[in-house]
């Protein structure tokens, strides 16, 4: 299986073989040729599986083709300049220059990129806003509209901007949209502004990466850093750890790198260019361990990632999902290790049935004595690790605490 025979034109698909992409994953396979021929695309796969260029491939030739622009909507700063970056490798050699417009970066420098001659705008919804409103960027010649990421944009509040910018371009257009998962409020977008979208689903929603195993510890709160720091002695290659806030990650991080370890951290009370710094130092080495919070949940293009360890449990099922996902990369085996306390025994039982996968439950090593609680996790499994005793703590239950209100971050 090759590129060729999807319908790319000779010269994009002589690039490709510049950049030494010769076989096309599932999800690039499926989509590519519906979305050349112009059609609405609904693309539903898990990160890491290539959506870039399932997307890219056909923005780059429809643009090229008719001389319009192209508009492409991301959650985060980070995941925005990866993209841009990416398509300014493949539209390169055909003379197509893409502006990125994030937050955090210089309004002027991009008010002057805005005034060049550039064929497809990379953003994140907020900075796009701003620049609608400043009147600096005008959206009536965008063709092909590409929402990605589209459940974690919402996620994190940006539905009123979505709509809004949906409202700036021109109805007459392709739209393609690319989720892990395909929450209500999405279903509403595919209805309200897409024209019988071709459906691509190469991993049914809240499909967990094939390659990667899980595991749980049962700990007490206040012993959580310990096992942390005896997994990380124990544990070779490089590591990613989730915290549920910035600063439990801001502490964890500065803990950890006083025991010794070589660590940087990513998360929303960093400057654009420290969170590149540290996710530069971490792709290079520099760093063995990353501790972060959901913003490098989606997306983040590290391929050597050996262990995901979530400091915290997620907020969602899906989050686990995609937490997990930044292991087991490109054809690699990964590994999962969650920290639950006592009273989340309802929350591992809700991940599991999302991903219709086992997660193992260790026995606790040797930690400090002011560990209090169960010290031995297989107590935890006796006691009922799947009853649905819903505590007052559960953000998975009833009470879905974890989803009164958007969550909201700066992009």
């Amino acid at each position: 299986m090759t590129f060729n025979g999807l319908g790319i034109a000779p010269k994009i698909l002589e690039n490709l073989g510049k950049l030494n992409f010769k076989v096309p994953t599932p999800i690039q396979h499926q989509s590519i040729p519906s979305a050349i021929q112009g059609k609405d695309l609904i693309g539903i796969a898990q990160t890491g599986t290539g959506k870039t260029l399932a997307f890219g491939i056909p923005l780059i030739q429809r643009v090229a083709e008719t001389k319009s622009n192209g508009l492409i909507l991301l959650p985060t700063r980070e995941l925005a300049l990866q993209v841009g970056n990416a398509l300014n490798r493949m539209g390169g050699a055909l003379g197509l220059k893409t502006v990125i417009l994030i937050g955090g970066e210089n309004m002027s420098r991009q008010i002057r990129d805005l005034r060049s001659n550039y064929h497809v705008i990379v953003a994140t919804p907020g900075r796009l806003i701003d620049h609608l409103r400043r009147k600096t960027v005008s959206l009536n010649r965008v063709s092909v509209l590409i929402l990605d990421e589209a459940d974690r944009m919402l996620d994190m509040g940006f539905e009123p901007q979505i709509k809004q910018i949906l409202q700036s371009v021109p109805e007459k257009k392709q739209t393609m949209l690319f989720s892990a998962t395909m929450p209500p409020q999405i279903l509403k977008i595919i209805n309200s502004y897409m024209k019988s979208p071709v459906r691509v689903e190469v991993t049914p929603s809240g499909t967990a990466a094939e390659n990667v195993t899980h595991e749980v510890f049962f700990v007490d709160q206040r012993s959580k850093i310990d096992l942390l720091e005896n997994i990380l002695e124990n544990r070779k290659g490089n590591i990613l750890v989730f915290s549920r806030t910035k600063h439990n990650a801001k502490k964890v991080a500065l803990t950890i790198k006083e025991k010794g370890h070589s660590a940087t951290e990513i998360h929303s009370n960093k400057s654009l260019n420290q969170r590149l710094s540290a996710l530069s130092g971490f792709k290079s080495g520099l760093y063995r361990i990353m501790v972060a919070t959901d913003i490098a949940a989606r997306g983040i293009d590290v391929s050597n990632i050996e262990l995901v360890v979530n400091y915290d449990l997620p907020g969602t099922p899906d989050d686990y999902v995609h937490r997990i996902g930044r292991t087991g990369r490109a054809g690699r085996s990964g590994h999962a290790i969650s920290f639950a306390t006592p009273d989340q025994r309802f929350e591992i039982s809700s991940i599991e049935r999302l991903i219709k996968k086992h997660l193992t439950v260790s026995e606790l090593p040797e930690l400090p004595k002011r560990q209090t609680g169960f010290s031995n996790s297989n107590q935890f499994a006796r006691r009922g690790r799947f009853s649905n005793n819903r505590s007052s703590g559960n953000y998975f239950g009833r009470r879905r605490v974890f989803n009164s209100r958007p969550r909201r971050y700066s992009a």
